[in-house]
């Protein structure tokens, strides 16, 4: 994360310093002095696995640019695709990040820093973020369940149970205004989570997640997660300041495509030996994949042959850009990236005109 690195690199005082460099006390150590991931899970008092610790998510993971990303067509309620597909047009104008609103509830675990505070009547997770610091959840597991009334919240209300050695949390209560993926996918307040933790040894834990919402979505939506633990530093403090970014976002220039013609640019474009886009339809947007980094951003259409990047929510500023070359018979030949870290062209390979 960039700004781990950078806030780093400022800390010139020698406490400072010494913050993100702390030796985490009390955890089994190799021969070296290094954390051993492979040492057992540890045991609470109580005798349930000791979940606390600073976990990292996998990152990169598709589900953070598309929870839908395993449906079929049809399987999303029309009006959620056709607010998915306003929400991409504006370039992320309104995304909640943007507006220093919470994150996608599955991203917190698929990305960036959390910590767990582990206790027998409850546990507390301290979510780093990127826009909004310290954004907390709170899980009961004192054997209450779910309130049978519950004013919608932006994390909703949680009540875990133990399944062995594996913690299973249920969650409702949830208010509509998140976004369930940086790319813009909604949800109604009936939506639905199961969660389900599992260390399995000191260092390594089994996190999955399933969103029930069948106002939105025709089938239950599973992701899942393998999370590492993070010792010997600390997480950092994050503020959104009074939404200076959002100002900024001036959306969409209002241009649409239909899916039979973006199913024109699909396919595969090769940058070099091993470096790789592949380029699919997602209704009125593209999607790009990158190999073999494993990014993924959604691509909002400018015009006949530039595409706009939608990363985190906030990226649509310094986005990547694509711009398609055609050939004299108008026929998509190349294409080129505009990204940040420079430009690159890619030649296509081969047409996959695979459309959701």
């Amino acid at each position: 994360m960039n700004i781990r690195f950078l806030a780093a690199a400022l800390l010139s005082m020698p406490l400072a310093a010494q913050w993100l460099s702390y030796k985490t006390p009390g955890i089994p150590r190799t021969a070296d002095g290094k954390p051993n991931l492979s040492a057992p899970a540890p045991r609470a008092a109580d005798g349930k696995p000791d979940l606390s610790g600073i976990w990292r998510g996998p990152m990169g993971s598709v589900y953070t640019q598309n929870i839908a990303a395993d449906l079929k067509p049809g399987e999303i309620q029309p009006w959620a695709q056709a607010l998915y597909q306003e929400h991409i047009r504006n370039l992320g104008a309104d995304s909640p990040r943007a507006h220093c609103l919470p994150d996608p509830p599955p991203y917190y675990h698929l990305a960036g820093l959390a910590r767990i505070v582990q206790t027998p009547a409850l546990i507390v997770i301290i979510n780093e973020g990127v826009s909004n610091s310290g954004v907390t959840r709170t899980i009961f597991t004192d054997g209450r369940g779910l309130p049978e009334e519950m004013n919608p919240t932006w994390l909703g209300y949680s009540a875990g149970r133990w399944e062995g050695d594996t913690l299973v949390v249920t969650t409702a209560g949830f208010n509509d205004k998140t976004w369930l993926d940086f790319s813009g996918h909604p949800h109604s307040e009936a939506l639905r989570t199961t969660e389900r933790f599992h260390r399995r040894d000191f260092g390594h834990m089994d996190f999955e997640m399933t969103l029930e919402d069948p106002k939105t979505f025709a089938r239950p939506i599973t992701v899942k997660a393998n999370k590492t633990l993070v010792a010997d530093t600390e997480l950092l403090e994050t503020i959104c300041e009074n939404e200076k970014i959002a100002p900024h976002l001036v959306g969409g220039n209002g241009f649409r495509m239909a899916p039979g013609t973006l199913a024109r640019y699909a396919g595969t474009y090769e940058f070099s030996r091993g470096h790789e886009a592949t380029i699919t339809v997602d209704g009125e947007s593209l999607v790009l994949h990158l190999t073999p980094s494993g990014d993924v951003q959604t691509l909002a259409p400018q015009s006949e042959t530039i595409f706009v990047g939608r990363g985190n929510g906030t990226e649509v500023l310094t986005g990547d850009q694509i711009e398609f070359v055609k050939d004299s018979t108008a026929v998509v030949t190349a294409l080129n990236l505009h990204a940040r870290n420079g430009e690159q062209k890619a030649v296509r390979k081969s047409t996959n005109p695979a459309a959701r």
